[in-house]
């Protein structure tokens, strides 16, 4: 959906033009002194002739933000402009489109570095609360991540810069404006040869445009472009295979058989979203569909997708590469095998080899973004010799629209800088100062140059040392473009206008272009215009912008073949070479943090990382083999050393870690995050190489005699020593689909209930489920959920209304991992209904149980009485009343909780009685599918199915009624109305053979959950 700023009733260009006449001043330039005019009160006596002479005596700047909000929205302004604020005058008239707690949606597109998501934003009453995938949307199909749903956050972050300023002095747009048109014609003199622009890889066609622009007018000055957690080593791969940049695009629903060499694309990367997808489509079975696809993984860190793995090898980094060497020998090609992998591991690859020699043409191999170009390019070389090519894998154009070489990357800027070559810099969207690889010193570098610029969305480590700071516009509000996973141009929208006046990209970079004055809207719109041929373009701009993307933008398959003779780079793939004994050290981006830029996310911040839960903290990882070698704790902290560069970080042991290997999250550390993501973690940027930015052969651990507390929630709410998950193997499944599951009486003391309509119910697939989080953090911003802070979670106080629950099964050096989503039960005959004193929880109708807040008075005897440990207490007031940013962000369809009463899933009741109402308004039943829960529709893979088990042809159901269901603890009669499909794997029997592990049904490894 969208709107046309353009049109009259939306002109707020008109309104600013309007207030800036009346006043002598510029609107955004002085409220106060606005305020404070004789003009200002004839405007406002004409808007708000009943109230002004009770409102103007004490008009201070916050009415005034006030009045200004009602005046805009009385206006007509969409919700996509309006300024989110509470009004304090009724409307006059109400615009249609806008109706109390029923939400309108928006398409647009959330970009990270060079990848770009889909999104649906939910808004109420101006003020966008929620995100959702875009369903209609070939890269999300409805989707979303644990980073889309804490972006709404960030939005009224009241840390987010709020002024331009120069050298700490606030000072208005024009003035800024003035100095760089200042810059322009000096350069233009040089024909630009001292400018410099710094931003991640675009993949904005205007962004690309309007940088061609400024290029062409000043051919001297150079573009570089560069992210933290880059993509060099697999464009490079391209170049190497092909002679060209091209970029890689998997077809999972066509992979029989998938090796992956530390490629973590469940997870990572523009196509996460629909890889998980269509993966786990593979991996759903039931008493008919009896085929599964099959995954290895080979990583020296675990990942979200070696938790899925069929079959995962733990290796230290160096020893990735010879794999690969290994596995082209196996297939065939022409390279020697390499010397020095073991025995066990050297038999795992032989293995993974035949089975995608079984599968020609249905296998796939793939690489992520930590191995070097070398193996990228021996990796297309072996799909294109399977067959691959074409199939599961096609070739296309890079997503940027410019992509980068070398030559404009971070390191030959800083040449330049140190050359005393760059006389003014403009850096946009990045915060080098703190993310820049050590060896670089880009912070000293840039004190050599004169004019210093930086567009940022905080007052960052950058910003702090540039000449000029200006605040960056939230992509909720601004303008843009952005091509997604598979190439489909998608609209940005605002749904809000900025909130503290920020500037967007486009802007910065049309004062460079001869387009000063240009809004981002403009500039996106010009551009399409010339792009869209013949034809009524304001109806196709329309149709584009409300549905979020543009049809038939899609990159096409290039058709490409690696070169005829690869020889000389399979050569290149080593054998081992550092000794079996040295350490080695390995950098990952966070799963929570990214880079460092969600730093100042409390939401994500107290989001449980996948593997090892922790919270509110990074850590050096190690194996549990080393930990025990090298005698580690939890929490003892080792000084890193690589060279003479040195940083202190706790420990944690981590199963699952390669051996001899110590692996750290980037984006912790910060110095100038804001008040929640200053100094918390250690700052891992500072031991990275731009020469070798992700793996480092040789570094030092010295203990310090120093503890520092780690939390993780895993041991919180545990139940321990149950049956709580059952697993089995394809072949086990086929022989015996019910397995050995336990039936459990049904019978109770207490009556059963009774549905005339309605019965809710869940169902979660374990086999699917990759335990991403998207689910918990989406319940979180749904249901106005509070943070608690490192220090509450460490008490077992965490707030989350759903949890995902991790076991480990086998050697720990090397488990089978599984992951539970565990929210209320939902339970048929619920055990905290029975002991409240005050009915606070109850049964419904419908089979919800219910609480009901105001009734509560803090006993906490529901949750000493729940098995399932589902119920959170509000112990303290975590909820933030105070800060009006905040507030705007909660849903309004959903109770702002205080301390003292008890919390829990609802299954999103709100939804539920939304829905509801609807139907009956339209006199027919509530749709299968039609209501899903938050969880439900943040999940990537489908893990989650809610809807009416009454209806015997619901999904929910049909789920129900297969042989894979069951409930935990059911032997308690507690009846839940959640239950789980046992979790199926389809290991490979010659790997089985190597280390047997047993199969068919069983509990998790029972020291896994805590």
């Amino acid at each position: 959906m969208g709107f046309d700023p353009t049109a009259p009733e939306y002109d707020l260009t008109e309104i600013r033009e309007k207030l800036s006449n009346q006043s002598g001043r510029t609107f955004w330039r002085s409220l106060d002194e606005v305020a404070d005019t004789e003009e200002f009160r004839g405007f406002l006596n004409a808007e708000f002739p009943a109230a002004v002479d009770s409102l103007t005596s004490s008009l201070d700047r916050r009415q005034f933000l006030k009045l200004m909000g009602a005046s805009l929205a009385m206006s007509g302004l969409g919700a996509c402009t309006r300024q989110p604020v509470e009004k304090i005058v009724p409307y006059v008239k109400q615009p249609e489109d806008l109706l109390p707690g029923v939400p309108l949606f928006y398409a647009t597109a959330f970009p990270l570095g060079r990848s770009a998501f889909p999104v649906l934003v939910e808004s109420h009453m101006g003020r966008p609360t929620k995100i959702e995938g875009n369903p209609d949307h070939p890269a999300s199909y409805g989707s979303t991540n644990a980073l889309m749903q804490g972006t709404v956050l960030d939005l009224y972050d009241p840390d987010r810069a709020q002024s331009l300023s120069r050298a700490g002095q606030v000072l208005p747009w024009e003035n800024f404006a003035k100095e760089v048109a200042e810059i322009v014609a000096k350069q233009k003199g040089k024909q630009g040869a001292g400018l410099r622009f710094l931003t991640e890889p675009s993949i904005s066609p205007t962004f690309a445009a309007t940088m061609k622009k400024v290029l062409s007018d000043l051919p001297q000055a150079r573009w570089h472009q560069w992210e933290p957690v880059g993509r060099e080593d697999v464009r490079a791969g391209a170049e190497l295979a092909f002679g060209r940049q091209a970029d890689a695009r998997y077809d999972l629903r066509l992979a029989d058989v998938i090796v992956s060499f530390e490629d973590d694309f469940l997870f990572e990367g523009a196509g996460q979203i629909r890889y998980t997808k269509d993966f786990t489509a593979r991996r759903r079975i039931d008493d008919k569909t009896l085929v599964m696809n099959r995954l290895y993984v080979v990583e020296s860190t675990p990942s979200v997708t070696g938790g899925r793995a069929d079959h995962r090898l733990p290796l230290a980094p160096s020893h990735v590469a010879a794999s690969v060497r290994l596995l082209a020998a196996e297939l065939g090609l022409n390279v020697a095998p390499p010397r020095g992998l073991d025995a066990a591991a050297s038999a795992w690859i032989k293995a993974a080899a035949k089975d995608l020699l079984a599968k020609k043409g249905t296998g796939l191999v793939t690489a992520g973004a930590t191995q070097g170009a070398t193996v990228h390019a021996v990796v297309h070389a072996i799909n294109a010799f399977l067959g691959n090519s074409g199939r599961t894998v096609v070739y296309t154009e890079p997503s940027e629209e410019s992509p980068p070489t070398a030559k404009d990357g971070l390191a030959a800027l800083v040449a330049d800088m140190n050359a005393g070559q760059v006389e003014a810099l403009v850096m946009l969207g990045v915060n080098p100062v703190y993310s820049a690889p050590g060896d670089l010193h880009f912070a000293d570098a840039l004190t050599k140059v004169p004019f210093t610029a930086t567009l940022a969305s905080h007052s960052d480590e950058t910003a702090k040392v540039s000449l000029w700071q200006v605040p960056s516009a939230h992509y909720l509000e601004k303008w843009g473009d952005v091509r997604t996973w598979d190439g489909t141009v998608t609209i940005v929208q605002p749904l809000i206008a900025p909130l503290y006046a920020g500037k967007t990209d486009l802007e910065v970079l049309a004062l460079f272009s001869g387009d000063a004055g240009s809004s981002d809207y403009d500039l996106v719109r010009s551009h399409w215009k010339q792009r869209a041929g013949g034809g009524d373009f304001d109806t196709f701009w329309n149709r584009a912008v409300h549905d979020g993307f543009i049809p038939a933008t899609q990159r096409g398959d290039l058709g490409l073949s690696p070169k005829a003779d690869l020889s000389t780079y399979l050569a290149q793939l080593p054998a081992i070479s550092v000794g079996a004994e040295a350490m080695e050290l390995t950098f990952r981006s966070d799963p929570s943090m990214f880079d460092g830029r969600f730093a100042n996310n409390g939401w994500l911040q107290e989001l449980p990382r996948p593997w090892s839960r922790l919270v509110w903290d990074n850590a050096a990882l190690v194996s549990p083999a080393t930990a025990e070698k090298s005698g580690y704790s939890n929490g003892d902290v080792v000084t890193l050393a690589v060279g003479d560069v040195t940083v202190d970080a706790p420990v944690w042991i981590q199963p699952g870690m390669a051996a001899n290997t110590v692996s750290v999250q980037l984006g912790y550390g910060r110095a100038h995050a804001g008040h929640v993501g200053t100094a918390v973690g250690f700052d891992a940027y500072k031991l990275r190489s731009s020469k070798t930015p992700w793996n480092v052969a040789g570094v030092a651990l010295r203990k310090t005699g120093i503890f520092s507390a780690l939390v993780t929630t895993q041991g919180h709410h545990s139940m321990e020593g149950r049956d709580l998950l059952r697993s089995t193997d394809i072949a086990s499944f086929r022989a015996n689909p019910e397995g050995d599951h336990h039936h459990h009486p049904t019978s109770s003391i207490y009556p059963d209930w009774k549905y005339e309509s309605y019965a809710w119910g869940m169902s979660i697939d374990l086999a699917a489920c990759i335990g991403c989080n998207a689910c918990t953090i989406a319940c979180q911003a749904e249901n106005n959920i509070a943070v608690v802070g490192k220090e509450q979670v460490e008490r077992g106080r965490e707030m989350h209304w759903i949890r995902v629950d991790r076991y480990f099964e086998g050697d720990l050096d090397n488990p089978t991992l599984h992951n539970q989503p565990v929210p209320c039960q939902q339970c048929e005959k619920a055990p905290c209904e029975v002991v409240c004193p005050v009915n606070a929880t109850n049964h419904s109708s419908e089979g919800l149980n219910d609480m009901v807040y105001n009734r509560c008075v803090g006993t906490r005897y529901c949750a000493n009485n729940c098995p399932y440990k589902v119920r959170r207490f509000n112990f303290l007031l975590y909820t933030d009343f105070e800060t009006e940013s905040i507030k705007m962000q909660r849903n309004p369809n959903v109770s702002v909780r205080s301390r003292g009463v008890m919390e829990k899933c609802t299954y999103c009741v709100q939804r539920i009685n939304f829905t509801r109402s609807n139907a009956r308004r339209e006199e027919r039943a509530v749709r299968d599918l039609e209501i899903k829960t938050a969880c439900q529709q943040a999940c990537p893979s489908d893990a989650i199915i809610f809807g009416d088990i009454n209806n015997k042809d619901s999904q929910v159901a049909q789920a129900k009624a297969g042989p894979r269901n069951y409930a935990i603890l059911a032997e308690l009669g507690t009846k839940p109305r959640t239950t789980y499909l046992s979790d199926v794997t389809n290991p490979n029997p010659e790997i089985v053979a190597l280390a047997p592990a047993g199969s068919g049904d069983k509990a998790a490894h029972k020291g896994g959950h805590s």
